[in-house]
């Protein structure tokens, strides 16, 4: 339909085209003017069923219409006599061209170009430059010729400035988008072949032009009908209605066009002399207004500037969504305190607020509601702190309260309570209400510190770190061994990024034990972190790094292939026995990694390994923080023949749903239980139970954790098949591991076992 419509738009072009060169061919003005009529008559219809096509509303076409019948109204009264001498045949061209300018003013305002007073301003002095060049040029020669200065006279004078707006405001229109559409451009044509009707007519009744130019003149108002039905027919009109944002303001060409608009008058007025007083009067009048109006408008644009500059320096300086200051003013007014005078009796503090697990109430109520939440923490906060103390925002859910008057240690300690008591009533958000709570770090501010106002934001986010690992909803102090701690972890966590590449990682391995049999059943794959200058990380330090980084995708990936490798290898050389399996831990942040599955089938292939012998342990946190994402990913690993057991059961939240819920085929009781197995009537009990439950689930059953023979034998009288701990073995390097399961098959059943087979790893 859109290129039906062009096709048609240009058809149309055709037809005027060839209208106007017949309207300037043809010798009699009778021709003329019935194509002059033509065209009048045809834009009514082919406006109405250009706006019906193509959704623009029938009040548009109308108001051009209105348009074409106001000119063809001026140029029917004036018939040929000249249209200065016919009051009313003015009246109707300035209305026309009037309705013009509102139009336009009109189109600006929708495609989102307000008219503000620097449009409207630029606009008048664009006119009234028009109009001096127009008395000097136009309107003086006839009234020399005709020896009046009437009213209809002066009203004609008008037409050339009118059209001057009327050019100023295409410019504006034409340069406000850098999208053109072609509507817009046929448009700017009709008005243009407007304007030049109107500036030739001008030029022959002044007698600067022979009244034979009319038979061009007047063909420009024929291209004008057809340009203006040629641009509401194609079908990029609606683009040109259409509210946009603009990419550019035409600051360039109105200051082309306004500039323009006083050189010129000033070089009419410098290079010609005034004919009479009249003339003269005319003139200074003239001179003053447009002076005047430049003034005015030079005003407004210094007042707009200082406005804006204002506005900028503002939106620099504050938070938009709160409207509290932001990083940069925080940090001036820190540095202003510490490098004022400072009065011994007071004790500035900062105290950093962070919401706790803000992103679920984006992630469950949506990001207005997490809107509504930062401003209503803000008014809070703001209500809650005494005078002369600052709020402000940071970013995301971080604020920072920095208080510069508070008396004591006490009273700092009194404000951070007072801030946590905020949170203790719900917000109510329009969706209902909603509790938040808050972790806060505080750190002083010292007068003899040559810390910067950076370091000292810092340390109170090291403390409200603190405050998030001692439970949330609390608050911390600042002191030097945070510092020391968060730097160590900065440092391990640095190093920790090089460890797999520099190969300071490596598996040590613990043997399972069968206590049916005394068999090593299989194997227990342990990560240790030996750094090259030989100290030695510990897991509990770097594994949870590792989490929070995301390294432990990688650093997994590398475990898992190793650990089946390392089984490969044992299994050939007949350490083991084919049956052993490799038990390897696999972290919350791989199974929450869509290619886990691919990874573990590719180590499978590339070890040689079967899957039935690998065993993925998985804790319960697992499948509570994201249950349906850890489902999906056992269920898969499961139909690769994997097994799955459930790691340090007990201790977490176990529950009988997860094991009827999730496909697992191994338990591991935690080393908490088994401690006091052989001592303590309530750890054997739980023991005693979990067991049970396990075998009426059919599940096998693992034991962590056996340092004593006793602990040994109470497990295999409660019925517990298979256990591992510092009774059988030590993790050892995989070098180590032949003597280790030679010397377990040398002690033979159970019963017999001495603790400590191996020498113990650090």
């Amino acid at each position: 339909m859109k290129r039906a419509s062009a096709l048609l738009t240009w058809w149309y072009l055709v037809v005027g085209g060839i209208c106007t060169v017949v309207a300037i061919s043809a010798p009699q003005a009778g021709v003329r003017e019935a194509l002059y009529l033509f065209a009048c008559i045809q834009i009514g219809p082919v406006l109405f069923f250009a706006c019906r096509r193509n959704g623009v509303s029938t009040e548009v076409a109308g108001f051009l219409v209105a348009v074409g019948l106001l000119y063809a109204g001026a140029q029917l009264v004036s018939g040929d006599e000249p249209t200065y001498t016919n009051p009313l045949a003015v009246a109707l061209g300035l209305a026309g061209t009037g309705c013009i300018i509102f139009g336009l003013v009109a189109l600006l305002r929708r495609r989102g170009v307000t008219p503000t007073e620097g449009l409207l301003g630029d606009g008048l002095i664009v006119g009234l430059g028009a109009w001096v060049i127009s008395w000097a040029a136009l309107v003086q020669p006839i009234v020399d010729e005709t020896g009046t200065t009437a009213w209809s006279t002066v009203l004609y004078g008008m037409y050339q400035p009118t059209a001057s707006v009327v050019l100023f405001l295409v410019v504006v229109v034409l340069l406000d988008q850098r999208n053109r559409p072609a509507s817009m451009w046929l448009l700017a044509s009709a008005l243009t072949f407007n304007l030049l009707g109107d500036l030739l007519y001008a030029l022959i009744d002044a007698g600067h032009m022979p009244a034979s130019a009319e038979r061009v003149a007047l063909p420009m108002y024929i291209a004008a009908f057809f340009c203006a039905g040629a641009a509401f027919l194609h079908p990029s009109i609606t683009q040109v209605m259409r509210p946009q944002l603009p990419s550019r303001r035409p600051v360039m060409g109105r200051l082309i066009v306004t500039t323009s608009s006083l050189v010129f008058p000033v070089i009419v007025l410098a290079g010609t002399s005034a004919n009479d007083t009249t003339d003269k009067i005319v003139r200074s009048i003239s001179a003053v207004v447009l002076a005047a109006v430049v003034t005015a408008r030079v005003a407004q644009a210094v007042r707009a500037n200082n406005v804006a500059q204002a506005e900028l320096l503002h939106g620099a300086q504050t938070d938009p969504l709160t409207g509290l200051p932001n990083r940069s003013v925080l940090l001036q007014q820190i540095n202003d305190l510490m490098r004022g005078s400072w009065n011994p009796d007071t004790h500035p503090t900062l105290f950093f607020v962070d919401l706790d697990r803000f992103k679920n109430i984006n992630d469950s109520l949506g990001h207005a509601a997490g809107d509504e939440v930062l401003m209503m923490v803000a008014q809070r906060l703001t209500n809650a702190v005494p005078d002369g103390a600052m709020v402000a925002r940071l970013s995301g859910d971080e604020y920072v309260v920095l208080d510069p008057a508070a008396k004591s240690q006490g009273a700092s300690m009194a404000l951070a309570e007072r801030l946590l008591a905020v949170f203790r009533e719900p917000l109510a958000l329009s969706q209902g209400d909603v509790f938040v709570t808050a972790s806060i770090g505080v750190a002083a501010i010292s007068p003899t510190s040559s810390t910067s106002p950076e370091d000292l934001v810092r340390h109170a986010d090291t403390a409200m770190y603190r405050a998030k690992d001692a439970g949330r909803n609390c608050m911390a102090v600042y002191d030097e061994s945070m510092h020391e701690r968060v730097a160590h972890r900065l440092a391990v966590e640095t190093a920790l990024y090089r460890a797999l590449d520099r190969r300071e990682l490596r598996l040590f391995h613990q043997p399972i034990l069968d206590l049916h049999t005394g068999e090593v059943e299989g194997f227990e794959a342990l990560m240790r972190w030996q750094q090259a200058d030989g100290t030695i990380v510990s897991p509990a330090e770097f594994i949870p790094i590792a989490e929070d980084t995301g390294t432990i995708v990688p650093i997994g990936s590398w475990a898992l292939l190793e650990a089946l490798t390392q089984l490969r290898r044992w299994i050939d050389d007949g350490v083991c026995s084919p049956s052993a399996t490799m038990s390897v831990n696999v972290s919350p942040r791989q199974l929450g990694d869509t290619n886990f599955p691919a990874i573990v089938s590719e180590a499978l292939t590339r070890s040689g390994v079967s899957p039935q012998l690998l065993w993925l342990e998985v804790t319960e946190s697992v499948m509570i923080s994201e249950p349906e994402l850890a489902l999906a990913t056992l269920r898969r690993l499961r139909s690769l023949g994997v097994r799955v057991a459930l790691d340090d059961f007990g201790t977490g939240y176990s529950s009988l749903s997860l094991l009827q819920k999730f496909p697992l085929q191994r338990i591991k009781i935690d080393r908490a239980f088994v401690h006091g197995v052989a001592d303590n009537p309530n750890d054997r009990s739980l023991v005693r139970t979990i067991v049970a439950m396990g075998r009426s689930l059919g599940l096998d059953m693992v034991a962590e954790g056996v340092e004593s023979v006793h602990q040994l034998q109470v497990l295999s009288d409660l019925g517990c098949g298979k256990a591992q701990g510092f009774l059988i073995s030590h993790p050892v390097p995989a070098d180590a591991m032949r003597s280790t399961v030679a010397a377990l098959e040398r002690l033979g059943q159970f019963p017999g076992l001495r603790p400590n087979v191996s020498a113990p790893v650090n």
